[in-house]
């Protein structure tokens, strides 16, 4: 609640959206009997009771801006083609959006790479996690040589992150580093030390389609909300959605 309005209406947009796509059939991992999750892998949710603990004296004026953003942007979804689209968003890019076929299996022509310099020097975008030797052989499956060197980077994304690491002969996505170790991005340094391996990351997320903080960097340089979701979901197009969601709606 403490970006700026269009940014704030920009994440109104892609949360109905995502939420229409998946009403639309395409059910990714929600549970049978269920529409979506309230966790990080769909949508999270707090209720008004959680909202009221974590915001205490700010409750108030932090709904009041999230209804307006809510509001502002009501019955609009992100379209491509007539249809939903599938609206990821995540927190902080490494300077540039990641292709959605380098993190995920399919691509998809709204999800394409594009450059978002307004996240460099966020709070977010830097990060490190040390890791042990042990800990780092046993997790990923692999076994390191005696050398300084951890791995070499033999492939890179669109996007700038890690495509590709050969590690001692044995080849691991970005993808698969970030998630199995738990890192905040797949655009990673390290270092050994000693028993124990430093990684530097920048940025926070998937970094498939909107960035939470570029959209924010946008607003502060004057872009409204369609400015934004038009950089960030390329083709898309903004829809009264009153039609198709009362479509999507009788079907369920």
């Amino acid at each position: 609640a403490d970006f700026e309005l269009e940014a704030l209406k920009a994440q109104a947009l892609t949360a109905r959206t995502y939420f229409a796509y998946l009403m639309s059939g395409e059910k990714m991992g929600v549970p049978e009997g269920a529409d979506v999750t309230d966790t990080r892998k769909h949508q999270v949710y707090k209720n008004d009771k959680e909202l009221r603990d974590l915001w205490k004296s700010d409750y108030q004026w932090k709904m009041n801006k999230i209804k307006e953003a809510v509001a502002a942007t009501s019955g609009q979804i992100l379209t491509y083609e007539g249809a939903p689209i599938y609206a990821a968003f995540f927190s902080t890019s490494n300077g540039y959006t990641e292709n959605s076929e380098d993190y995920w299996s399919s691509p998809r022509p709204y999800l394409k790479s594009v450059e978002s310099p307004w996240d460099v020097n966020t709070e977010k975008f830097n990060g490190q996690k040390i890791v042990s030797v042990a800990d780092f052989e046993k997790i990923l499956g692999v076994k390191l040589s005696e050398s300084k060197q951890v791995g070499k980077i033999i492939e890179k994304t669109k996007g700038n992150r890690v495509g590709k690491v050969d590690i001692n002969g044995k080849v691991l996505t970005g993808k698969e580093i970030r998630e199995k170790l738990e890192l905040k991005s797949s655009d990673f340094t390290w270092e050994r030390k000693g028993n124990n391996i430093v990684i530097n990351t920048k940025g926070y997320g998937h970094g498939v389609g909107m960035s939470q903080y570029g959209a924010n960097g946008m607003a502060q340089a004057g872009k409204t909300y369609e400015d934004i979701v038009r950089h960030y979901y390329n083709g898309a197009e903004i829809e009264n959605s009153t039609n198709l969601l009362t479509k999507i709606t009788a079907k369920k």
